[in-house]
């Protein structure tokens, strides 16, 4: 079949723009949870530890699936399966909105959101990996800057729906949100550059390359390798300290005196702080080296996860939320790079679910144990400062990592 005719705009700019679309509305309506946790919380009665257990599912659904999800999208295509998880999420958030009961909110929301994130994450951060090799951490910084987007815009008008029309139709405008902008990106998915006659960056297809052959380590190859365990590690640790501010960070607000709309607004400083992460650190770490990028970045989360334990003002929070985004933008920017880096981009769907499917360990644990943990304790130190140490353990990880151009050279991957 003879390749498309070539458009005036490199079309991995599209599908970075489609995976910012994807970002943006999973992830949105996913970090909005917070906005829902004291309506929900009056509404059935329930302790913190209970409500955290939705975004557990959720979160657990996030990373547990990214494995089966970027499988199936390396054989079938990003664009289907991420539409399935959006269908999916649609439905489970307006069931969500119809719940009489806890474990209601449980399976619509927190299974139902969980699928469709799941669906959608890794298909989509795979499909931009092949489009790109020079610009390629500064490609998924801008695609995944949507989980920031979403975090800056989401959380707060979510939390102001819930205060003007009340949490059951809030959930029923999420759904919409998320079925128009959502499905409407995973629609514009595609993984193949081949097929257009295009290689990375733009240039021609690389000579006897057809368009669906692509180069790098098929899955058990990268899957028995030292980079890949060492990378499966760090994700692993840093999990518990990445989602537990996401659930209990407004909450801990609250109990500073904070209103509502102003705790949820530390959600939204989080997205604004991880955008300039994924837009500055992916564009240095392309510069001054990925591996090295890492390293910064998780010893940042650490470090200011002890600052959390010490705040004791909204506005030290405040601080917190801005910082803490910075350095969770660079993070879920570069882990994607790296794996493509070191193992290509063959199995890179099942490749970077596997790597993450560790973090759905930490994502169901790591809220709910924080939540239990203060609901017992009266404070959140002693479950935070858990989450640095996890996070200074993963620095240790990720320092041993070898830098990927002199691995692939000796390893001939």
């Amino acid at each position: 079949m003879a390749p498309r005719p070539r458009s005036p705009i490199f079309h991995g700019w599209i599908v970075v723009g489609a995976a910012f679309a994807v970002m943006f509305a999973g992830f949105g309506v996913g970090y909005s949870f917070g906005a829902f946790f004291t309506a929900l919380e009056q509404e059935f009665a329930a302790r913190r530890g209970d409500l955290s257990i939705v975004f557990a599912i959720s979160g657990a659904l996030y990373f547990g699936l990214g494995l089966p999800s970027g499988a199936a999208a390396d054989r079938w295509g990003p664009r289907r399966v991420a539409f399935l998880g959006f269908a999916i999420m649609t439905a489970g958030l307006a069931l969500a909105s119809r719940a009489d009961a806890l474990w209601q909110i449980y399976l619509a929301s927190g299974i139902g959101v969980g699928i469709g994130v799941g669906f959608s994450y890794v298909p989509s951060m795979g499909a931009v990996q092949p489009w790109f090799l020079r610009r390629r951490a500064f490609a998924s910084g801008i695609a995944i800057a949507g989980i920031g987007a979403g975090t800056l815009a989401v959380p707060p008008a979510t939390a102001w729906l819930v205060a003007a029309i009340g949490w059951r139709d809030s959930y029923l405008v999420l759904a919409v949100l998320t079925l128009l902008v959502g499905g409407g990106g995973a629609l514009l998915l595609d993984s193949r550059p081949q097929r257009r006659g295009l290689g990375p960056d733009g240039g021609p297809a690389a000579a006897g390359i057809g368009p669906r052959a692509v180069s790098g380590l098929d899955f058990r190859a990268a899957a028995r390798s030292r980079p890949f365990r060492l990378l499966a590690i760090a994700a692993f640790l840093t999990s518990f300290g990445i989602f537990v501010p996401f659930v209990h960070l407004a909450p801990a607000a609250i109990d500073l005196g904070a209103s509502d709309r102003a705790a949820a607004s530390l959600l939204g400083m989080i997205g604004a702080g991880s955008i300039l992460g994924r837009f500055v650190i992916g564009s240095l770490a392309d510069r001054f080296g990925r591996r090295r990028a890492l390293v910064a970045v998780v010893a940042a989360q650490s470090a200011l996860l002890a600052f959390w334990v010490a705040a004791d003002q909204f506005w030290m929070l405040s601080v917190f939320a801005l910082a803490f985004g910075l350095s969770y933008g660079g993070y879920v920017a570069l882990v994607p790079t790296l794996c493509a880096d070191f193992f290509g981009a063959r199995a890179i769907g099942a490749v970077m679910g596997a790597v993450f499917s560790g973090v759905a360990i930490g994502c169901l644990l790591g809220p709910p144990l924080a939540g239990f943990a203060f609901d017992w304790l009266g404070s959140y130190a002693w479950p935070v400062g858990g989450c640095a140490l996890l996070s200074a353990l993963a620095v240790v990880a990720s320092a041993r990592l070898p830098e990927p151009e002199g691995w692939v050279a000796r390893s001939g991957g």
